[in-house]
């Protein structure tokens, strides 16, 4: 299938512009303020700041994060390049790459650290707090290794034309070998 440089950009894209909106949504709604419950003690949102890296890890440690966005958003655009017949699974997997590693790139280069505010909780255990660039970096991963792994099954043959003429069996079969090889006779 012929990838598609549309879908490429929309979707990271929009990924960008959701990430963005949620985090400045985020940061005028839920700062300094008490988290707000969405469903249950399942779903909360929390204010938080995050100078590591994806879900807090390597928090306050001096290293530039950044270069991982950069080096991420420059593997998907070498993949895109290189694979020229794509099915659309791996596409989504770059497109949702691309735009996390986008969304937090600029949180970073703006501040120096990313907003996060998602929280989820199950029994007592807690998933560390992410943010929209974080679903999407771990979607496209996980597409990632699902449709990159293995190759793309082969495309059907077309059918032929209804109007096409047959071809005779006995024309189309290989021929036959008539001798044996040499020094060995039957």
């Amino acid at each position: 299938m012929k990838r598609s440089p549309l879908l490429l950009l929309t979707v990271a894209g929009t990924g960008v512009a959701i990430d963005q909106y949620s985090k400045h949504w985020a940061t005028a709604n839920l700062a300094f303020k008490e988290p707000m419950r969405v469903i249950g003690d399942l779903v909360t949102f929390t204010y938080t700041k995050n100078s590591g890296i994806a879900f807090g890890m390597f928090q306050g440690k001096m290293f530039p994060f950044y270069v991982f966005s950069v080096v991420a958003a420059l593997a998907v655009f070498y993949l895109w390049a290189r694979t020229p017949g794509m099915t659309r699974p791996r596409e989504w997997s770059l497109a949702l790459i691309l735009g996390g590693a986008i969304g937090n790139l600029i949180d970073r280069v703006r501040f120096g650290e990313v907003t996060d505010f998602i929280l989820l909780s199950w029994k007592g255990h807690y998933f560390p707090v992410f943010n929209v660039a974080d679903m999407c970096v771990t979607f496209g991963v996980v597409l990632f290794a699902l449709f990159w792994t293995r190759d793309p099954e082969p495309a059907a043959a077309p059918a032929p034309a209804a109007d096409a003429p047959l071809v005779e069996a006995s024309t189309a079969a290989a021929p036959v070998a008539t001798s044996a090889p040499e020094g060995r006779e039957g």
